[in-house]
């Protein structure tokens, strides 16, 4: 993935969280688009302890929005008058 699709992700009104799914399985949270710099040949992302993962951009296979805490509950029709 090339590193626009990352800022366009970042720049979304309104922002919504995402994982960076890498070639190895791993994924990465982005809760907040303050916690991520976008330099010109890689990502940075700060993680709530303060540490901070440098990212190949080549290595991203995807951005996934299935943030499961901002899903809607469904509601239940049957009981009601």
């Amino acid at each position: 993935m090339d590193l626009q699709g990352v800022r366009e992700a970042l720049h979304r009104q309104p922002f919504e969280p995402f994982d960076i799914r890498l070639a190895d399985g791993r994924s990465v949270p982005v809760r907040h688009p303050d916690f991520v710099a976008v330099g010109k040949r890689r990502i940075i992302v700060v993680e709530p302890d303060d540490s901070w993962l440098a990212i190949e951009p080549l290595l991203i296979v995807s951005l996934d929005y299935n943030d499961k805490r901002h899903s809607r509950k469904k509601r239940d029709k049957k009981g009601t008058s």
